[in-house]
């Protein structure tokens, strides 16, 4: 999963400065998911709380900042392809959105103990790297196929 993020982030690194902070953000979440996954890094401990809020942030940026962007990018060079492509690829991540925050309501309510957090975090783990391709998919759809357009508009 890191090293698909590691790919991701110079495939669009510096494209857009929305995107690049996200992704960076997406690098966080897989740090904090490895860490939490396998304790016995010698690096500082991550608690299942502290990796909630990382992910909340995450899904939240992508949902409220990231994927409303893109969509206006989509409209404003009128792309219908990449438009019904958002369409289709939109509720899978939108489904994966709402299994985190069941997640994240699970940890919050102690629902999950140890055994039950081993589990939920490779089912989420799973999830989490669909959801990233996903995402890939819509920034190489939904931006990259604009910008040459784009930087052709500013010159």
């Amino acid at each position: 999963m890191l090293e698909s993020c590691r790919n991701a982030q110079e495939r669009w690194g510096g494209v857009h400065q929305l995107i690049d902070r996200w992704l960076n953000e997406r690098h966080q979440l897989i740090e904090a998911y490895s860490v939490l996954t396998d304790q016995t890094h010698d690096q500082e401990k991550v608690t299942p709380l502290q990796f909630c809020q990382i992910l909340l942030d995450y899904v939240s940026a992508g949902h409220f900042e990231v994927y409303e962007q893109l969509i206006q990018e989509a409209e404003s060079f009128n792309d219908t392809r990449a438009l019904e492509l958002a369409k289709q690829i939109y509720p899978r991540i939108e489904s994966i959105t709402n299994q985190a925050l069941k997640f994240n309501d699970s940890i919050d309510n102690g629902d999950l103990r140890e055994h039950g957090l081993s589990t939920a975090l490779a089912i989420l783990g799973q999830q989490l790297h669909e959801r990233f391709e996903l995402e890939d998919c819509l920034i190489e759809v939904l931006h990259n196929a604009h910008r040459e357009q784009a930087m052709a508009a500013q010159a």
